[in-house]
């Protein structure tokens, strides 16, 4: 590997602050395989951004993340500026230290320390989609995002506030209790949908997820058939569900097998529009964020950024 200049931005409050505990560690086993590089610690919410796009413009090669999934979507925004990649050639490296890392899955990238900084040091750079979501924030203004892996709206928007509002460990076991809490009150939603300007049959929805990766909700195999890299998305669609019904069938996200079930669509497009039939709020999670509400458009930047790993 020739030596790029190489920013490390870091997460410290990941995997429940254990990033930041274990920095020392994380620290040495960089410097192992890569001499020279500077590093920044995240001090606030979208922090990752300005300096991974301050970084690049100075002339990093490399952007090493070291958190979760939000983390790694944070520094993607930061490779552009103004809808426009200000370095093709920088690339993104993915170290894992976080309790959602879904995005390693569907690059190969090991969770393990030493196994992931090989991938940064000898895997390719791969160019990989990403997607554009432009929503509604909770100011009333129109807003614009990119994401990495999945963007859903209904019940995982729902979900992933909780989590935020009740300041839950992000892990497996709290998605799993909020996503049973939340669908025994949880009301569908009347979502008009358009994928590639085709209007779809109207009707109510629990889950709609805009999937570039195959994974999200810790563990969950959404779109078990997407790629990172064939300009589509994969839009995975729940029809609305009963509570009982979903304890049924919701078990079926787990493994991937939901795709063959009667109420599940799976259509693939570039853009995917979702505006709400009625007054009632229809919540936005973007890579586990939950930033604001529908209506939201979804575009695919087709192969735009060059991220390390394994497709």
């Amino acid at each position: 590997m020739r030596r790029f200049k190489t920013q490390v931005i870091v997460n410290p409050e990941s995997a429940q602050g254990m990033t930041r505990r274990r920095w020392g560690h994380i620290r040495e086993a960089i410097r192992h395989f890569i001499k020279d590089f500077g590093y920044e610690f995240t001090e606030k919410p979208l922090h990752a951004i300005e300096i991974a796009r301050s970084a690049i413009k100075d002339g990093t090669e490399l952007v090493i993340g070291v958190g979760g999934d939000g983390t790694m979507s944070e520094i993607a925004n930061g490779f552009f500026d103004g809808g426009t990649l200000i370095n093709p050639g920088a690339r993104l490296g993915i170290l894992p230290s976080g309790t959602g890392c879904d995005l390693i899955r569907s690059l190969n990238i090991p969770n393990r320390l030493k196994e992931a900084m090989e991938v940064i040091t000898q895997g390719p750079a791969q160019a990989i989609d990403v997607g554009r979501v432009t929503y509604r924030a909770a100011d009333g203004t129109s807003q614009k995002r990119y994401f990495l892996n999945i963007a859903d709206f209904g019940v995982g928007g729902d979900v992933v506030h909780q989590v935020n509002t009740r300041r839950l460990e992000r892990k497996a076991s709290s998605y799993v209790r909020c996503l049973v809490s939340t669908m025994i009150h949880y009301k569908n939603k009347r979502v008009r949908i358009r994928v590639d300007g085709r209007e779809l049959p109207r009707g109510e929805y629990l889950i709609g997820a805009v999937a570039n990766g195959r994974v999200f909700g810790k563990g969950m195999k959404i779109a078990p058939d997407a790629r990172l890299d064939d300009g589509l998305f994969d839009a995975v669609l729940v029809k609305g569900m009963k509570f009982m019904e979903f304890c049924r069938s919701g078990w079926r996200l787990m493994n991937g097998t939901h795709i063959r079930h009667s109420k599940v669509d799976i259509i693939r497009g570039r853009r995917v529009e979702a505006d709400p039939e009625d007054d009632e709020p229809v919540l936005l999670d973007v890579d586990g964020d939950q930033l604001g509400t529908l209506p939201a458009v979804f575009e695919i930047v087709p192969r735009s950024l060059p991220v390390i790993g394994y497709l």
